[in-house]
């Protein structure tokens, strides 16, 4: 808790610091972290910002929810050390430990920009740690500035959130919950960290991505033999067809052979927001950081494919996920498959849309390791917010999960629960 107080307190007064030097501009090549980055996927070739010489932009994202949800479930008594590990931790209104990011871009050259996060509070550590940092290519300065580069091109390499799909561009990261228009995210959660690089061609609307990393969130030198690179990819048409409709469609896939432990839908350290649902009365929100989400446990090889289209037509928005995922652990023979269903449907109205209602869809079917059950989880979300600046966000949400096809003795069977939710946001 020293830890964090003093990196809250360090970085508070290095943006008061940024802030009084006018270091809060903006920077080439950036998503902005305020509300004028929802709805921006990769950043575009627009080179919109002059380059004056090296800049620093510190930056952050603070996240606090109220949180007062209820479950249940219709698991038999498991007996282990005099405890019943099936029966569910006593939950109900509260606060959740409040959530924050530290940002800084750096423009180191014309068209080079550095990115890093450092998650300074978060639900699995509540210590100071780095999410990661790249440097991003828009422009080949030290190479004399190649036109073919500068126009259609982006480079990206270092220890980065990797481009899969579309949804991770959307969901909440941490003390980053400013682009998600609903509190929690998919029940299969694609996002990870991973050392590589990734280009990125844009050209009329047509995007094309081909990446390589090391595959695992940490990388590492041992067990050579287990461990394979892992390749993205990703084709899509991103258009703006008139000054009310918007058209954008990718398909993306992400596969490796070998890993000592590939963490594509458990990459996710800082945690989920519905803190210790569907647990045991020996949980701490630290320690079962991923509560009301499911991995497929898909740790040695895997492929997973996604489209995701998207549709905004003035002020309605559409979003859709459609995910399979097919692999298996190092202890198993033969390959499972899950598949996930996502539909998000948002209204934005008011003066610079900053109000919105919104619901999602959300379904994961597959089969579970070991028992080779079949299970399938539902969610729903109905909800809204409002921008009450470009830099504050207020959230509610109403959710209710659903659990069908677990073991008799397995604590999620007939599992549920449902409640509601209240979130506020800052970014800069």
């Amino acid at each position: 808790m020293k830890k964090y107080l003093f990196s809250a307190i360090l970085a508070a007064g290095i943006s008061a610091v940024g802030l009084a030097q006018g270091l809060q501009r903006d920077v080439q090549y950036w998503r902005p972290y305020d509300q004028r980055g929802t709805n921006i996927f990769e950043t575009g070739k627009q080179d919109t910002v002059a380059f004056e010489g090296v800049k620093v932009r510190v930056g952050g994202h603070f996240a606090q929810q109220l949180q007062n949800l209820s479950h249940e479930n219709k698991a038999t008594p498991v007996i282990s050390n005099g405890v019943n590990v099936n029966q569910l931790i006593e939950i109900g209104a509260g606060s959740n430990l409040a959530t924050a990011n530290l940002n800084i871009d750096v423009e180191v050259m014309d068209g080079v920009r550095l990115n890093l996060i450092t998650y300074l509070s978060s639900r699995h550590h509540q210590e100071t740690w780095v999410k990661g940092g790249y440097l991003q290519f828009d422009k080949l300065p030290f190479l004399g500035n190649p036109e073919w580069f500068s126009k259609y091109l982006t480079l990206r390499v270092g220890h980065m959130e990797i481009n899969y799909g579309d949804a991770h561009f959307r969901r909440t990261d941490n003390g980053n919950a400013m682009y998600n228009p609903f509190v929690g995210n998919y029940i299969m959660d694609a996002f990870t960290t991973e050392v590589g690089g990734d280009l990125t061609f844009q050209n009329n609307g047509f995007i094309l991505v081909a990446g390589v990393t090391g595959g695992e969130i940490q990388g590492g030198i041992t067990r050579p033999k287990d461990r394979a690179l892992s390749w993205i990819g990703k084709v899509g048409y991103d258009k703006q067809l008139s000054d009310d409709l918007r058209l954008r469609v990718t398909g993306s896939i992400y596969t490796t052979s070998s890993s000592a432990r590939n963490t594509l839908y458990g990459g996710d350290r800082a945690g989920s927001r519905y803190y210790l649902v569907m647990e045991n009365t020996l949980a701490t929100t630290n320690a079962q950081f991923t509560s009301g989400r499911i991995n497929p446990g898909q740790t040695d090889n895997i492929t997973a494919t996604v489209i995701n289209p998207f549709l905004k037509f003035k002020g309605l928005e559409l979003f859709g996920n459609f995910e399979t995922s097919k692999g298996r652990a190092s202890n198993e023979t033969k390959d499972r498959t899950w598949n996930q269903f996502g539909a998000d449907l948002v209204y934005r109205f008011g003066m610079n849309e900053n109000f919105y209602v919104a619901g999602r869809y959300n379904q994961v079917k597959g089969k579970l390791a070991g028992s080779g059950l079949d299970v399938t989880l539902d969610r729903t979300q109905i909800g809204g917010g409002w921008f009450i600046s470009k830099n504050i966000l207020a959230k509610v949400e109403y959710v209710v999960q659903n659990y069908d096809g677990f073991a008799a003795n397995d604590i999620r069977n007939g599992g549920k629960f449902n409640g509601l939710m209240i979130e506020g946001v800052i970014g800069f």
